[in-house]
Order: structure tokens, then C-alpha cells, then sequence
């Protein structure tokens, strides 16, 4: 019975691979490489600055932050679910864990320093979890639309950020979370080389393992899926746990980078995450992409947001180009894939 069941599944999927592996890499997702090579070229024209090891070192460094939300988001939406809080939970993981585990500090944090100091790190990824999970509840158990769910996550926890910090930055963070963020590990900031391994970690997983192919069966199809075996809604839950541990963990290394947790931390990344996500071939529709991909979006966004503050455009237009990516992208895919609109 489970041979008669599986090819409809893969088909669903839409994987060229052989039934039972995916492909880790495909030749679509060298799409962005072109574009990445033509935005080094500009960059150099408009500024010699651009290709200095400083310089390049800084933009890999930035982007290993946005990148684990990214990645999150992208195993989130091959499974067919999205997660808006994901921006929030990069802020409020570390503020939580601070406030868990530092001294009185001016009354703000008065008797609540409950946790040893080495408890930062784990309570940070632990909130993350949690977040997660809550949200696998809202949109599993009690059937809750997912984009409303966690946008209400987001401005939830967005507004729990403020309320702790009082607005303030938290300066004071333990040196475990410095470490990460600003140490140097072959010539390279540690959290480059933390977020490159994690990518290889999961896309491996996506084109090996059983229980990472089956987020592509899910998002493909979930009735194909359940029939097929796979416990659709235990390994959503699982996925969207596994978001929010990226996302605070993004965190970790965020506030380790600039030495402390500001009270806007993450503020309207949740653009750049879906920007990265679109252009790197992820489908908001489930079921397709892969990490590889993803992670060319993230490179080709930081590069196009460093060549033009070298050029001399004001930050303020950064919003308004992601959303512009956004829908070429979106239009783009539309017309290469040859979907029908809904």
C-alpha cells in the first residue's frame, strides 16, 4: 500500500529527483549567481571600497544574521506555512534571557535575576522554542490562520519588547554572547562560518533525510502527505520550533556583533527575510525551493543594500527597494513557472 501512495506524493512536490531524494542543489538555484557578479562590478565602479576584505567581510558578517531568519522562514514556507513573529522573536529571545539572568540594574531588572549567567545562551534559544510552539498551536489546535497568528505574535511580542526594555537598549549583556558575534575563526567572523554550516546542515537534511523530504510532500500536498504516511501536523509543529530556535539564535549572535540588544532589534526585517526568501526561488506556496537558493537572496539583497549606501542613497529607500524586489520576484516566478492565478 505505501508504494502505491508515494509517487503521487512526490509528484506533487514537484521534485525531477528520483522517488525517495531530492536534489541539494539545482541548477535553477544559480539563478541569483549572475546578478551577484554583476552587483560586484558595480559596486567597484561606484567604489573602491567595495571589493576591501574590510568591506566584504562586513557584508557576510550582516548577513549572517538576516540569513538564519531566513533560513527559518524558508523551512517554514517549503512546508507550506509562513511565520511572520520571526522578526520580534530575534529581539525579545535575548531580552528575556537578560532578564532572567542579570544583576539589579537601576530597578529595571530588580529580583528577577533568577538563572546563573551561563544560563543566557539556553534560556535565549529556549524562548525561541517556545515561541514557536505557540504558534504551532494557534495554527494546528486551534486552527487559527496562520498570517493572522503570528502577526499578532509579532506585535505581541514587539509590544512585550518595549514593556521590558522601557524603550532602552540593554547594554550589559554576558560575554557568552559576545563571543559568538565577535570572534574570528580563520580569518572570518565566527558567525559566518556558525551560518554556513547550518545551511549545509539543512539543505542536506532537505535532500537526504526523510523527515526533511517530507516538508516538501507537506507543503506540496498535506492530504497527499497524510495519506502517505507522514504526520503533517507534528512535523509543522517541529519546523516552526525549529524557526524560532534560528530566530533567537540570530539573536545571540546579533547582540554578540554589536554588544548590546537595542529596543528596535529586528524591526522590520520580516521584508528582507520574505525578500530573500522570494528571490532565492523559495515558493510561498509550498513545496518548492531550496537553501541554497535562499541564501543566494540573502547575498544578493546585502549586496544591493552595500552598494548603495556606497554610492550615497540614504538608508530610507532600503524599504522600499525589498518590496520592490519583492514583487519583481513574485511576477517573475509567476511567469516562469507558469501557475495559474488564484
Amino acid at each position: 500500500m505505501t508504494e502505491t501512495i508515494r509517487p503521487p506524493v512526490a509528484e506533487e512536490t514537484g521534485s525531477a529527483a528520483p522517488r525517495g531524494r531530492l536534489q541539494l542543489i539545482r541548477w535553477s538555484d544559480f539563478s541569483l549567481v549572475p546578478v551577484i557578479l554583476v552587483l560586484m562590478v558595480i559596486g567597484f565602479i561606484v567604489s573602491p571600497v567595495f571589493l576591501t576584505s574590510s568591506n566584504l567581510i562586513s557584508v557576510v558578517q550582516q548577513s549572517s544574521e538576516l540569513s538564519l531568519l531566513v533560513l527559518g522562514q524558508a523551512l517554514i514556507l517549503i512546508c507550506g506555512r509562513m511565520d511572520l513573529s520571526l522578526e520580534s522573536t530575534i529581539g525579545i529571545a535575548p531580552v528575556i534571557a537578560m532578564w532572567l539572568v542579570l544583576p539589579s540594574e537601576g530597578g529595571r531588572f530588580a529580583g528577577l535575576d533568577l538563572l546563573p549567567v551561563w544560563m543566557a545562551i539556553p534560556a535565549c534559544l529556549l524562548v525561541g522554542v517556545a515561541i514557536g510552539a505557540v504558534n504551532g498551536f494557534l495554527m494546528l489546535k486551534l486552527r487559527v490562520n496562520g498570517f493572522i497568528a503570528t502577526l499578532g505574535m509579532l506585535t505581541m511580542l514587539r509590544g512585550l519588547h518595549i514593556g521590558i526594555t522601557e524603550g532602552k537598549s540593554i547594554t550589559d549583556v554576558p560575554e557568552s554572547f559576545r563571543y559568538l558575534g565577535k570572534t574570528d575563526w580563520l580569518g572570518a567572523p565566527a558567525a559566518v562560518w556558525i551560518c554556513l554550516a547550518l545551511f549545509a546542515i539543512g539543505g542536506a537534511a532537505l535532500a537526504w533525510l526523510r523527515h526533511g523530504r517530507s516538508l516538501y510532500a507537506i507543503g506540496g500536498n498535506p492530504e497527499a502527505a497524510r495519506a502517505a504516511g507522514i504526520r503533517v501536523d507534528r512535523v509543522t509543529w517541529i519546523v516552526l520550533a525549529v524557526g524560532g530556535l534560528l530566530a533567537a539564535f540570530a539573536g545571540i549572535l546579533y547582540t554578540g556583533h554589536y554588544g548590546s540588544v537595542a529596543a528596535t532589534q529586528g524591526n522590520g526585517w520580516i521584508f528582507q527575510v520574505f525578500a530573500a526568501a522570494v528571490i532565492g526561488g523559495i515558493s510561498l506556496k509550498g513545496g518548492r525551493g531550496t537553501l541554497f537558493g535562499a541564501l543566494t537572496g540573502v547575498l544578493t539583497l546585502q549586496l544591493v543594500v552595500n552598494v548603495m549606501t556606497l554610492g550615497g542613497v540614504p538608508a530610507l529607500w532600503n524599504q522600499f527597494l525589498n518590496g520592490a524586489i519583492i514583487i519583481v520576484a513574485l511576477v517573475i516566478s509567476r511567469f516562469a513557472s507558469g501557475e495559474k492565478q488564484d
